[in-house]
C-alpha cells in the first residue's frame, strides 16, 4: 500500500515555496516542477488540532474549511494569539506593513520583526513596505490609527486577491505607486504612539518571486479547486504561486489550488500525467479583467 503523507501547510523560504508535511519532511516547489497528489479513497479529512496538539477527538472537517480545525481546536489556536489581542506582554518587537495585492487592495498589518517578510509572502503580497516598528502594543495602536485614518481594512478576502491577479500593472514603479502614497499620507499623520519607530518607505515587490509578472509569466488561471474529496487527485506543472496559492497547468486549463485545503487529509504521491479530478469552480475576475496572460 503506498505511504500516505499528512500536509502541514505551505511555507515561503528565501527560495521559494516549500509544502511541509507532518513528521518534518519537505517539498520545495519549483516554477515548471509537476505536483500531483491523491487523496486516499474512503478518506476522511479530520481536523489538525491547535498549537502544537493533536485534536483529542480527531473531529471531522468539511473539505471546503481553509483552517481544518473543529470549532473547539479554532477557539483554542486563537485563544493565544497575536491577531486575539491576548498577548499585550509580548517583549518581541514588532513591525506595521503596508501591503498591496493589486489596484485597490491594500491593507495594513502587524509582524514580528523577527519574521522579516515572511508574514507578507504567506499572505500573498505583491508588494510592500515597512512603516515602523516598536512594541506590540505601540505596533497595535499604529495600526488601529492608519486603519482609521487612511480607510484601509486589516484583512482581505483571498478570493479578491486571486481576482486581480490577471490585471497586475507591468511594472514595479506602477505596482508600488498606491502603497507610495499611503505611506507619504500615513508618515503626514499626527499621534503616532511615541514608541513607534517610523520606517522610510522602501517598495519590496514580490511579482517576480510570485511568477505572476514578467516575461515567463504563464496564461491566466480559470478556476480554483473548490474542495479535496475522498479518491480525488490533481496533478498539474507549477506556473506561479502566490501566498498559500498553487497555480497549475492542468487538462482543464490553469487551476488555482489553496494549500489550505490539503491539511487534514491523507495525501498520496500520484505519478503519470495525474488528471485533475477535485471539485472545480469558476474563478472570479475583477471588473474589466479580460483573459489572457497574467
Amino acid at each position: 500500500m503506498a505511504q500516505a503523507w499528512k500536509c502541514a501547510g505551505l511555507r515561503w523560504a528565501a527560495d521559494g515555496p516549500v509544502l511541509t508535511w507532518v513528521g518534518g519532511r519537505r517539498s520545495v516547489l519549483a516554477r515548471g516542477k509537476r505536483v500531483a497528489f491523491a487523496v486516499a479513497e474512503g478518506g476522511v479529512r479530520t481536523c489538525v488540532g491547535a498549537r502544537g496538539n493533536a485534536c483529542p477527538v480527531r473531529a471531522g472537517v468539511p473539505g471546503r474549511s481553509t483552517g481544518a480545525r473543529c470549532e473547539e481546536c479554532a477557539r483554542l489556536d486563537r485563544a493565544h494569539s497575536v491577531a486575539a489581542d491576548t498577548m499585550a506582554d509580548d517583549p518581541r518587537p514588532y513591525r506595521v506593513y503596508l501591503a498591496w495585492f493589486g489596484p485597490g487592495l491594500v491593507k495594513v498589518g502587524i509582524t514580528a520583526y523577527e519574521r522579516g517578510s515572511a508574514r507578507l509572502l504567506e499572505q500573498g503580497a505583491v508588494c510592500f513596505s515597512w512603516l515602523g516598528h516598536g512594541p506590540l502594543m505601540a505596533a497595535r495602536r499604529t495600526e488601529e490609527l492608519l486603519r482609521a485614518a487612511l480607510g484601509v481594512p486589516d484583512r482581505i478576502p483571498y478570493a479578491h486577491k486571486r481576482a486581480v491577479r490577471a490585471a497586475l500593472p507591468e511594472s514595479e514603479a506602477e505596482r508600488t505607486a498606491e502603497i507610495a502614497g499611503l505611506h507619504a499620507r500615513a508618515a503626514a499623520l499626527g499621534g503616532w504612539p511615541e514608541a513607534l519607530t517610523p520606517e522610510p518607505f522602501r517598495g519590496v515587490d514580490h511579482a517576480g518571486v510570485f511568477g505572476i509578472t514578467g516575461p515567463e509569466r504563464g496564461p491566466a488561471a480559470v478556476a480554483e479547486v473548490a474542495e479535496l474529496v475522498a479518491g480525488g487527485a490533481i496533478g498539474g506543472e507549477l506556473v506561479a504561486a502566490a501566498g498559500p496559492d498553487l497555480h497549475l497547468a492542468t487538462e482543464r486549463g490553469v487551476v488555482v489550488l489553496d494549500t489550505r485545503l490539503m491539511t487534514g487529509w491523507e495525501l498520496l504521491a500520484a505519478g503519470g500525467e495525474q488528471p485533475c479530478a477535485v471539485p472545480l469552480r469558476e474563478l472570479k475576475r475583477a471588473a474589466g479583467v479580460q483573459d489572457g496572460l497574467f
